[in-house]
């Protein structure tokens, strides 16, 4: 099982078809419209992302974007036998938005099933016909993508991704500072080949809680793209205008207490001046974790992106990089108002 794709559901698609072009150099690879929906297809390496917007008030997207901000509508996952697939999620509690329909153009073959919340998942099976993109670009996949659910519901919802879509459960954290809290379990699908962490709020003015009551409901959080080279990435990405999260110069300072820092002079410099998070094993100090994320894309304080980059195949989640995250999201929690200082 791999992430195929990811579908957005967007006021106007064509402008973010644009930003995505012109601040992450994703490429246009396909636009299409009917009479209630517009769509645009783009692409950046192995991630393809579909733009959404509505026509009228009969898209589908409409009646979303009556319920929920833009966002993340449905994730699309390609797996080896649709028909068995599909089968199995309805037999473990997924209501089946569509049969399995095949594609003549393409020979692909897919259905979908409702997921968590308004997230839907469509299940695909890739036909014979395949196109090559470019592979001149900045991602060399989706890393992870992290689903926020009410409180209580982090038990449900990783039985639900159990029974219906064979997932594990792996890393769980549990993050307090002094002001907010939030609960983490880490699911990855049979083959290891998709990490889903699943968020619920552990206090009342979590930044999960934040994002709950701006996205009316359960949502997806963030998308990580995975790249390999950070430092560059992230210099070009801000020359183009993207904002991130902004890092103290004082994580940088307790960072070089820790022992073992696996990283020269030179480059720990060059990634403090990014504000990238840096995380490693004592175990297997060079086995990096170097993330950053950006402000959030839309108008409301929900989704954003994670850029991350795995040294010697670093495995999971730092937690010290998940805390550090927390804590960014809390300061501009701060600013917003949304959470008060003490």
């Amino acid at each position: 099982m791999k992430i195929d794709r990811v579908c957005f559901y967007v006021e106007n698609a064509q402008a973010s078809r644009n930003w995505f072009i012109n601040q992450l150099g994703f490429q246009l690879i396909a636009s299409s419209a009917n009479l209630h929906t517009c769509t645009e297809v783009v692409n950046n390496g192995a991630v393809c992302f579909v733009l959404s917007s509505p026509r009228t008030i009969a898209s589908p997207v409409a009646k979303f974007l009556s319920q929920h901000p833009p966002g993340v509508a449905d994730i699309t996952f390609s797996v080896d036998d649709v028909e068995e697939a599909i089968a199995k999620a309805s037999f473990g509690g997924a209501k089946v938005l569509e049969t399995v329909q095949i594609d003549s153009k393409s020979g692909n073959k897919w259905g979908k099933i409702s997921a968590w919340g308004s997230l839907t998942h469509t299940l695909v099976e890739k036909g014979q016909k395949r196109v090559i993109y470019s592979t001149l670009s900045s991602f060399t996949g989706i890393d992870h993508v992290v689903l926020n659910v009410d409180g209580g519901d982090l038990e449900p919802a990783v039985a639900w991704y159990q029974e219906t879509l064979g997932f594990e459960a792996k890393q769980a954290f549990k993050i307090q500072t002094e002001r907010s809290a939030l609960h983490s379990q880490v699911m990855v699908s049979p083959d290891r080949q998709v990490q889903f962490p699943i968020n619920q709020p552990a206090s009342a003015n979590s930044q999960i809680q934040e994002f709950l009551d701006a996205n009316k409901g359960a949502g997806i959080q963030h998308i990580a793209l995975e790249t390999a080279n950070i430092i560059s990435a992230v210099s070009q990405f801000r020359r183009c205008g993207v904002a991130f999260l902004p890092v103290p110069p004082s994580y940088y300072q307790q960072l070089q207490q820790r022992p073992g820092l696996p990283l020269s002079v030179a480059e720990l410099t060059e990634i403090a001046e990014q504000e990238i998070l840096v995380d490693w094993q004592p175990t297997i100090p060079q086995a990096l974790l170097l993330q950053t994320f950006t402000q959030p894309i839309f108008s409301q304080p929900t989704f954003f992106l994670e850029i991350i980059e795995r040294r010697q195949q670093a495995r999971g989640f730092g937690e010290g990089n998940f805390r550090a995250l927390f804590e960014a999201i809390e300061r501009e929690q701060l600013k917003r108002g949304s959470l008060l200082d003490r």
